[in-house]
């Protein structure tokens, strides 16, 4: 993959103040409440531009992408964003914790030279229209791009690793905590030996993109329909695969809007296929978490041993965990997917339960009325637990996160994952660094 450094426009603390709370995590993971608050931090919080409101008023001339130029425009005119005058790679560094453990998660940000999906450039999810159109919408009104894409590549040497540890004896560009506790630094890398050496690394390698599909691909279409030169580049996260910092979480599912569901039924509809362990538990919550507990560990047990299970919740007294034991099922359920792709926890979720055990087509998959996508951070597990209690979904499948081998065994094959696949934690966040075209 071909990269090089940029100069990036960034947020200026001598007009802006507190960089921290200009910054944002990504467009699609926060809700309209949670824009509001961003922007109520600053009058310069980069959710003005990436998540704008739309308003009754809106039309072709006037909506939220051209307040997005505008908001632009404003902010480099006031000095509030002012491009760097080195050409420079970025080192982000991010440190958190899960379960008590410390991480540190290393990064570089750079420009690559956009790629169509193939060798070079491998997708792993699908791409949505609507959310690809609303990136193209403001990439076309503001000539910028905002939103880091993350992409992963493998070097055992850790060449850019170590060039952005030794970065960190320097004072950071950016330095702030946000509210999940996890602390994002940003620092400068300008030594033409240490770009040339990342340059060099990165010539032969492969990538695959974590995240931000819907930017990547919104990169290709503007590249073609502008013709502008400058866009034939994309600023892009990159990440080592080699190295304990990279942590992928699990997306569970939560099902509502079925007909007559019954627990029985779908105990009974298992029994073709898999093998189900029940963990009952009596009335009161300290025998509900052991029983929870119970399921977790048995779900480990069968990730540590590569075998395909999950858990599930249907509010009937007991949690359960139910394991293929017919691979064959897969086979005639997906003839023309690769053993890579037969073989995820949540290919075999999606095929042969929500789609043959329980009616929901891609559209219903995509509707939040019949599947909730929830990610595992936090009291997720327990808000699940509690949606279920309540009535407002029927059952849940929790499931074990995926292991790197078996994404790129799929990304290999030329495939992509089912939806929802991989939750890369932390996000990466947006405002750090704004390419601008």
């Amino acid at each position: 993959m071909e990269v090089k450094p940029f100069k990036a426009f960034r947020f200026n603390a001598g007009v802006v103040g507190d960089v921290g709370k200009c910054i944002a995590p990504p467009y699609d993971v926060i809700n309209d409440g949670e824009r509001d608050a961003l922007c109520q931090k600053s009058k310069y919080n980069i959710a003005h531009i990436t998540k704008g409101k739309v308003t009754p008023a809106d039309d072709e001339q006037h909506n939220q992408y051209t307040r997005a130029a505008e908001y632009l425009r404003n902010w480099i005119t006031e000095g509030a964003l002012k491009e760097d005058d080195k050409d420079t790679i970025y080192g982000y560094v991010q440190d958190f914790e899960l379960d008590g453990t410390a991480f540190q998660r290393l990064t570089f940000i750079a420009l690559a030279k956009l790629e169509d999906f193939g060798k070079v450039v491998r997708p792993h999810e699908h791409v949505f229209e609507k959310p690809m159109l609303d990136r193209l919408n403001l990439e076309r009104a503001t000539a910028a791009k905002f939103g880091l894409v993350f992409m992963l590549y493998d070097d055992p040497q850790g060449i850019a690793d170590q060039i952005i540890t030794k970065a960190v004896a320097q004072k950071p560009l950016i330095d702030f905590v946000d509210d999940q506790a996890v602390r994002h630094r940003l620092y400068a890398i300008a030594d033409q030996n240490e770009i040339k050496a990342v340059v060099a690394m990165m010539q032969e390698k492969s990538c695959v993109i974590a995240d931000g599909h819907h930017r990547y691909t919104t990169g290709l279409k503007y590249m073609r329909e502008s013709g502008n030169p400058k866009a034939k580049y994309q600023m892009i996260a990159f990440t080592n695969t080699c190295q304990k910092g990279l942590v992928v979480l699990a997306t569970h599912r939560v099902v509502g809007g079925l007909k007559d569901f019954q627990p029985s039924d779908l105990l009974a509809r298992f029994a073709q296929g898999f093998r189900v362990e029940q963990f009952k538990f009596a009335a009161g919550a300290k025998a509900k978490m052991q029983a929870r507990q119970k399921m977790l560990a048995k779900m480990k047990s069968f990730y540590d041993q590569d075998q395909t299970a999950f858990g599930v919740y249907m509010g009937d007294g007991s949690f359960y965990v139910a394991a293929l034991n017919d691979a064959s099922l897969m086979a005639a359920a997906a003839p023309d997917k690769s053993e890579a792709w037969r073989s995820l926890d949540l290919a075999v979720l999606h095929k042969l339960v929500l789609e043959r055990l329980l009616g929901l087509d891609e559209d219903k998959m995509g509707n939040a009325d019949y599947v909730e996508y929830v990610k595992d951070i936090p009291n997720a597990l327990t808000e699940v637990i509690e949606c279920i209690d309540a009535g407002r979904k029927q059952v849940a499948f929790f499931t074990n996160p995926l292991k790197m081998r078996q994404l790129t065994g799929v990304t290999e094959a030329g495939e992509r994952m089912p939806h929802k696949s991989t939750y890369f934690y932390p996000k990466m966040y947006t405002g750090l660094t704004i390419q601008k075209l």
